[in-house]
């Protein structure tokens, strides 16, 4: 943040604005999200659709800055980055789906207030989409198999392709935005599929019960991210869709499980 910027002379106004408009995002997100509470009712903008398509805006914008400048780098990461995101979006909605039918409601706060786990017989709808969902987290956040977030090699970025013309202030928004998204992945995953411990009142007893439980869950996740990418490596590109595509039949099979 306290660094010099260059800008190139070929840069529009997308290129300058970008990193506003996607970190943007993920705060407006982030906080229409639960978190460690769910008694906050957020009905304007705690919509499971809303959230989803905030996210792609997110993207689009991260897209378009990287092919801004003309940069041949830019270009195929951006490419890349929309080829996945178009087949990770389908999975991404049907897990949150079953979820929704499952509570009957799209109020991602209502998501978080059912008792899912309490219901025996969806238990495996909910697992399947929870692995569903894990799946489009890895490709939305960068992380292995999908993309490797410490590299500069041409042949594996693509989210450091996107963001490669940037430095100084605008830069530090692009990588924090990044960083926030894994976080809202993170309280998605722990806060919809495992609504265990968050806190239904404002009893601060019961709210420092939901943010230690809240901190435990991001930790796992956290650990389980370390652990597939230590073991695994980067996949080829190609063979990307079929993983996707898995978190697609998986949504499907849970939803047939649910009726």
């Amino acid at each position: 943040l306290h660094k010099d910027e260059i800008i190139s002379r070929d840069a529009s106004s997308i290129f300058r604005f970008a990193p506003f408009v996607v970190f943007a995002v993920t705060i407006i997100v982030g906080a229409s999200i639960p978190l460690f509470a769910s008694f906050l009712n957020n009905t304007l903008t705690g919509d499971m659709l809303i959230v989803i398509y905030a996210l792609a805006i997110g993207t689009f914008f991260l897209a378009l800055a990287g092919m801004d400048t003309g940069s041949a780098l830019g270009g195929f990461g951006s490419s890349r980055e929309m080829t996945l995101s178009a087949l990770a979006e389908g999975g991404l909605v049907f897990s949150l789906l079953i979820a929704s039918l499952l509570c009957g409601s799209t109020n991602l706060f209502a998501i978080s207030r059912s008792t899912m786990f309490g219901q025996g017989q969806h238990i495996l709808s909910v697992l399947l989409a929870f692995g569903g969902f894990f799946i489009v987290l890895l490709a939305e956040t960068a992380r292995f198999p999908f993309d490797n977030p410490a590299t500069h090699l041409e042949l594996t970025m693509i989210h450091e392709s996107m963001i490669l013309e940037y430095s100084g202030k605008r830069l530090a928004l692009m990588e924090w935005a990044s960083a926030n998204k894994l976080f809202i992945f993170f309280a998605l995953g722990a806060n919809l599929f495992f609504p265990l411990g968050i806190a239904y009142s404002a009893y601060p007893p019961v709210v420092l019960m939901g943010l230690a439980t809240f901190t435990l869950k991001i930790l796992i996740f956290c650990l389980v991210i370390a652990l597939i990418e230590s073991s695994l490596a980067k996949f080829r590109f190609f063979r990307l869709p079929d993983l996707l595509l898995i978190s697609f039949i998986l949504n499907v099979v849970a939803l047939g499980l649910i009726y």
